[in-house]
């Protein structure tokens, strides 16, 4: 299945109708649209999707008798053909029975009964995948573990793709397929003429992709707009809002709006690990403790639950047990970047480095783009003294996120230890080693040969990271 942070994705390759050039002043026909999309998506697996657009459907108002009366969709003979076969296979899918779904609309025709055809082999690959990676918590080698169904899919597809038959579903899987295979510069393609078979707003999910990107006051201005446009009551934007707030690090706006969020849907577990981290933060354990047995009354194995549980362990500093929630998280889904990086956070606290790396390189595995891992790998190889590894994570963690004080100030503290050895550098680079050894001693400081390699290496390093060759900075 799809996983979260993908829904607005998903929801760029099914909307049929919805125009693209960022018109909010007819939400009556928006709320048709989503419940349109809503239904399409339904239809297809695509849960997650279904689910995203019912939630902005519901924020917005309510719809009169004849408006909620749609043209009936176009029946082909193909589809009326497989009608029977669908209904049947469709609810084998609900109930994740997706090999037995995959066996009986073998051989359809009709393009949403081969889509949920093919798309039942992909989260079957992926569950017996998950089964084998689950046992397994320290980084597996990259394809060391593979869900063997994606190559076959790939190559079914493609021949499709090449005759031009699949529609905007069949390309968005087809993408998907792709990134999968970290074809990535190809998946981009395929999803790009998935959006232009099917179109939708992207207004409603831009913002999304500014958070994941790091780009915090642009993803709040897009989310502000659609407030202001009548989507208000939707949970979804109320609860990216905070999370946005989260991730600048304004953890009070960030508390209070998850606490509306929770007075307006109680039973929401989506981004409550976020919430739980805030209330970590602010060491507000009474309030730790009562969404922790909340949560568990709600859905005691939701991956979310467990992290929450895991956070509250984590302030009574009861390690044994903030791992074994943590574990059991990644045991539900291996792939979920919230377990992976307090994990990782955890094994720091308990002085267990090597535990550490291992957790915060599975993390980066799961997304490169998450300066957290980064930045804990290079607090680790601090640890370690291990200057070489520690400044590049540290300007990995940096890159990804520049105007952070805390990657700002990890680099000047090593960036103090660099400047006298780049100049080293640049001297000997100039002159005679002796005359480099003499420029490398600090005033009133004898000479140490120990530090002074100790100090080139560290050099070399940063040269390697930031320039070609010393000669260009020389010149």
């Amino acid at each position: 299945m799809a996983s979260k942070c993908s829904n607005v994705v998903e929801i760029a390759r099914v909307a049929p109708i919805l125009s693209t050039d960022g018109d909010f002043s007819d939400l009556r026909e928006i709320k048709k649209q989503l419940l349109l999309i809503a239904g399409l998506s339904r239809e297809r697996g695509l849960l997650h999707s279904s689910k995203w657009s019912a939630e902005l459907a519901f924020s917005l108002p309510t719809l009169a008798l004849a408006e909620l009366q749609p043209p009936p969709p176009p029946v082909t003979e193909e589809d009326a053909q497989d009608m029977d076969v669908y209904t049947l296979a469709k609810a084998y899918f609900d109930v994740k029975e997706y090999d037995r779904a995959a066996h009986f609309l073998h051989g359809c025709n009709s393009k949403k009964a081969y889509f949920l055809y093919m798309y039942s082999r992909y989260p079957s690959g992926e569950k017996k995948k998950d089964d084998e990676t689950v046992d397994s918590l320290g980084p597996l080698k990259k394809g060391q573990v593979k869900n063997e169904a994606l190559r076959e899919l790939r190559v079914e597809l493609s021949k499709k793709h090449q005759a031009r038959e699949p529609d905007g579903f069949g390309l968005y899987l087809c993408g998907v397929l792709l990134r999968k295979l970290d074809l990535v510069k190809e998946a981009i393609d395929v999803f790009v003429e998935a959006t232009h078979v099917l179109p939708l707003h992207w207004g409603f999910f831009l913002a999304h992709i500014y958070t994941e990107l790091q780009l915090i006051e642009e993803a709040l201005q897009k989310y502000q707009n659609l407030i202001d446009v009548g989507l208000s009551k939707s949970s979804y934007i109320v609860s990216q809002i905070a999370v946005a707030y989260h991730n600048i690090r304004d953890i009070d706006k960030a508390l209070s709006i998850f606490n509306e969020l929770r007075k307006q849907d109680p039973y929401r577990i989506e981004n409550m690990d976020t919430f739980s981290n805030l209330l970590y933060i602010r060491s507000m354990k009474s309030e730790l403790s009562y969404l922790a047995h909340n949560l568990c009354e709600i859905d005691k194995y939701r991956v979310e639950t467990c992290c929450v549980i895991g956070n509250y362990y984590s302030s009574q500093s009861q390690n044994e047990k903030v791992a074994l929630y943590f574990q059991r998280a990644l045991k539900l889904n291996p792939r979920y970047l919230g377990a992976w990086m307090p994990m990782g956070h955890e094994y720091m606290e308990m002085k267990n480095t090597s535990a550490a790396i291992q957790a915060y390189r599975h993390a980066i595995e799961v997304n490169k783009q998450d300066y957290r891992a980064w930045y804990g790998l290079g607090q680790t190889y601090e640890v370690l003294k291990m200057p070489f590894y520690r400044l590049y994570y540290y300007r990995r963690a940096h890159q990804l996120r520049p105007n952070d004080s805390r990657m700002l100030v990890a680099l000047g503290e090593k960036s103090v230890q660099v400047e006298l050895s780049q100049q080293v550098l640049v001297k000997s680079h100039r002159h005679t080693e002796t005359e480099a050894i003499t420029v490398c001693r600090w005033p009133g400081q004898a000479w140490d040969e120990q530090v002074f390699w100790s100090e080139m290496g560290i050099a070399f390093a940063y040269l390697l990271l930031c320039y070609k060759t010393p000669r260009k900075l020389v010149a």
